[in-house]
């Protein structure tokens, strides 16, 4: 699994004109899944986002987590994160496909809730603009193949 997870004070999801989804202080997490993913690899990367430290104490380093902020997530599919840019025309056939993906992005979901945090999300392979007020900027890119 590829994840981007950015700081944010506020993020929301509109698909079709309705927002759909919206957080105040959290992570806006860019969720991409390949095709060697597993739920043991879902469930791991929810843990290790969700126990992030990256908000600042009050020396200004960063050294707090998601529940030490009262902060939510908000889950965005994004099988570009596969991208295979080798040429001008991304190829994307490195992503999982969504009868894999599908259901581990909702176990990616899930196992954020039973820790105890609200969860906004889009829509599987829905067209959605998605709009972030970044906080920091603080951005953190997760790739399960490297390491978790």
């Amino acid at each position: 699994m590829r994840a981007v997870v950015t700081r944010v004070k506020e993020a929301s999801v509109t698909i079709e004109g309705a927002v759909r989804g919206q957080i105040g202080d959290g992570y806006l997490v860019l969720l991409g899944v390949g095709p060697e993913d597993t739920e043991e690899t879902a469930v791991k990367l929810a843990d290790k986002i969700c126990n992030l430290r990256i908000f600042e104490d009050e020396n200004e380093k960063m050294n707090l987590n998601l529940s030490q902020v009262g902060g939510s997530l908000l889950v965005i599919s994004q099988f570009t994160l596969y991208a295979d840019t080798s040429s001008r025309r991304p190829g994307f056939s490195k992503a999982a496909k969504p009868d894999l993906a599908v259901p581990l992005y909702e176990r990616f979901m899930a196992r954020c809730r039973e820790q105890g945090f609200t969860v906004a999300h889009g829509e599987f392979g829905a067209k959605m603009d998605v709009a972030s007020v970044n906080h920091g900027p603080v951005t953190i890119l997760f790739d399960t193949e490297r390491s978790l």
